[in-house]
């Protein structure tokens, strides 16, 4: 028993650390938003999408108590997502500052309260953490599916400039790291989704490593808002149970934030 407590604390240790650094991942992005004094060119969603999935799986460890590695990294992906928003929101123009208001208050406001309406006055809280944690995976599963747009594109471009691949080794990483950690916690609602982002992670390694030699893309050809919400899938991410985002179950489940983007 010792010995299991020992591995459930080294692996959300890990995950903590691999996902607090997903988290940091759009800071370059919103250095370049500061420089510019404008946040026009680039997308608040992916943001805010990080925001309601740390929030979620804040809810969700609450409520099953022994996930407190869970609220540790979510609890930071709160504050960074949050000043993100902010940020964005002070140098955005006014038709953006108006779309995030309406996101916010569609996910944040809106989507959290169903949840936490529907959920915490269920009688049995068995019953409760289960239903709860359905929702968890399924959002988590859904974020990670996200990083499909960034495939597709280094596919179809057959660059890698919108991918770094540091972002995706740790993307991998992370969500390894938290699938453990769910895996020794019995609790399949962390695991099962960073299965997922395992598998992208490794086909975003794969691509990197065909398309690294390609040629770049000019000026022109290229897309800031898609770089942005590659990154954002932090998050999550199952750190969030993530990602980025974004996990990010707290685990891997956010995403790849601003590449991470992205869970």
């Amino acid at each position: 028993m010792a010995l299991h407590l020992s591995w459930v604390f080294i692996f959300g240790i890990l995950g903590n650390a691999v996902s607090f650094m997903v988290s940091l991942a759009p800071l370059p992005t919103f250095y370049q938003i500061y420089k510019k004094k404008t946040s026009e060119g680039f997308q608040s969603i992916p943001y805010v999408v990080s925001l309601f999935s740390a929030m979620l799986w804040i809810y969700y460890a609450l409520l099953k108590k022994d996930a407190m590695f869970l609220i540790t990294i979510n609890t930071f992906c709160v504050f960074i997502q949050a000043f993100y928003i902010v940020t964005y929101f002070h140098y955005g123009p006014k038709k953006e500052k108006i779309m995030t208001v309406k996101l916010m208050l569609l996910f944040n406001v809106f989507g959290f309260g169903v949840i936490f309406l529907s959920t915490f006055f269920l009688p049995n809280p068995s019953v409760r953490l289960l239903v709860l944690g359905y929702i968890c995976m399924a959002f988590a599963l859904a974020v990670f599916a996200a990083p499909l747009a960034i495939v597709r594109k280094v596919i179809k471009t057959k660059s890698v400039e919108f991918m770094p691949f540091t972002l995706s080794v740790f993307l991998t990483l992370g969500a390894i790291m938290w699938f453990f950690y769910g895996l020794l916690l019995k609790d399949m609602n962390i695991a099962v989704p960073n299965i997922l982002g395992f598998i992208f992670g490794i086909l975003q390694m794969i691509l990197y490593a065909i398309y690294r030699n390609h040629p770049k893309k000019t000026v022109e050809e290229s897309d800031p808002k898609l770089q942005l919400s590659d990154r954002s899938i932090v998050i999550f991410d199952v750190a969030k149970l993530g990602s980025n985002d974004d996990n990010n179950n707290g685990g891997g489940i956010e995403g790849n934030n601003d590449a991470l983007n992205k869970v």
